[in-house]
């Protein structure tokens, strides 16, 4: 498993999967072209983008490449490093039929393309050390009452409103974009003073 400085960005749960299988980095889903009306999505990528860059991860077809350039328009190209896998025919064992242009994703190319791809990046990739701070855990979240108990919700809502953070994250999504973000401190702090 490798580490990244940089959040990856791709475009859906099936290549958020496969790549948290080879990477130990936040992954972000735009969920297709859905992030081009999804103000609230694309403001936390520019957030997190500002914070520790952007890997922008998808596919080599015709889509993969609008979604890319989108992105590509709307963070600064200095936070905005590119990761492409070559595009190899195919289709993915999930699916019946091969997609439009009978290309493999990210999710259908072996773990070693993916890994030359993103050497060929110029992403940071960390050693087996960990960020300076400490990363937020599920059990921090259930600690600072945001999960388990019975205002938790209304705890949520209110923190991902106070942090400019879209407001249908899951928690698991949350974790990710926290960890982008804030140490744990810096979280605990924050949740105190809205609490």
């Amino acid at each position: 498993m490798i580490s990244l400085r940089e959040a990856v960005i791709v475009e859906g749960r099936y290549d958020k999967i496969k790549l948290s299988g080879i990477i130990d980095s936040p992954i972000i889903e735009t969920n297709g072209f859905r992030v081009f009306k999804d103000s609230e999505k694309l403001s936390l990528i520019r957030r997190i983008a500002a914070v520790r860059g952007i890997l922008i991860f998808t596919d080599s077809d015709g889509a993969g490449f609008v979604i890319r350039n989108f992105l590509n328009g709307a963070v600064p190209k200095e936070q905005v490093k590119h990761c492409y896998i070559p595009q190899l025919a195919g289709k993915e064992k999930r699916k019946a039929q091969p997609g439009k242009e009978g290309l493999l994703g990210v999710e259908g190319v072996s773990d070693e393309v993916i890994i030359d791809a993103i050497r060929k990046s110029g992403a940071v990739i960390i050693g087996e050390e960990r960020n300076a701070h400490r990363e937020i855990t599920k059990a921090d979240l259930y600690s600072l009452g945001l999960t388990g108990a019975e205002n938790s919700a209304k705890l949520r809502q209110a923190l991902l409103k106070n942090l400019g953070m879209p407001s249908y994250l899951s928690t698991n999504a949350m974790l990710t974009a926290l960890n982008c973000l804030y140490s744990f401190e810096e979280l605990n702090e924050l949740v105190k003073s809205i609490g």
